[in-house]
């Protein structure tokens, strides 16, 4: 078995029992668990030691599993997607079934296809929408690299996803779009 697919493997077990991992995503190095487990958010919260009125972006497999999540998605996601530059995440409105954590007061989420084979392949695999916020403490500067991530964040996680660790690129956070009822869109975070 290659090391890719024991890390997914390994990755999925843990995302099912309800436990946090620390995972490489589409930007940068993520905290992460089921998106519809109220428990695994919270902790992440602790980890983070960010604010619950903050919201978390949620990585989704594809656009199905992206409407069995969310009620009002445009009709042309799927050309925005395609024509998207860098990854980008889109709020959208209509949610259910996510944990209360994960949606915002004003009843949306952040919602993001990522263009990564690990993540994509853990999501299929565990069927379930995974959280993804950034490995830092609140207030504390983003990790560029797996290298960068504080000990007292790798220490907190349940389990450390073994793959792309070594990885020196300079990832940056999604572009941030909320997409209101009407059409038009407003960029959160560019």
């Amino acid at each position: 078995m290659n090391q890719l697919v024991k890390e997914i493997q390994a990755a999925e077990e843990e995302i099912i029992l309800g436990n946090v991992i620390l995972y490489p995503t589409d930007t940068v190095w993520g905290i992460g668990c089921d998106a519809e487990n109220s428990r695994a958010a919270q902790k992440i919260f602790k980890i983070k030691q960010r604010d619950e009125a903050k919201t978390m972006i949620v990585l989704m497999a594809d656009v199905e599993m992206l409407k069995r999540y969310v009620k009002n998605v445009p009709d042309n996601i799927e050309d925005m997607i395609a024509a998207q530059e860098r990854p980008t995440t889109y709020v959208l409105s209509g949610v259910q079934n996510l944990a209360k954590e994960v949606i915002a007061e004003d009843g949306t989420v952040a919602v993001r296809i990522p263009d990564d084979e690990f993540c994509r392949r853990l999501i299929r695999q565990s069927g379930r929408p995974i959280v993804s916020t950034s490995a830092n403490v609140s207030g504390e500067s983003t990790a560029s690299s797996f290298d960068e991530i504080s000990e007292s964040i790798k220490s907190k996680v349940d389990y450390v996803v073994n793959w792309r660790q070594d990885e020196k690129s300079e990832a940056k956070p999604s572009r941030i779009v909320k997409l209101e009822a009407d059409g038009s869109q407003t960029v959160l975070r560019d």
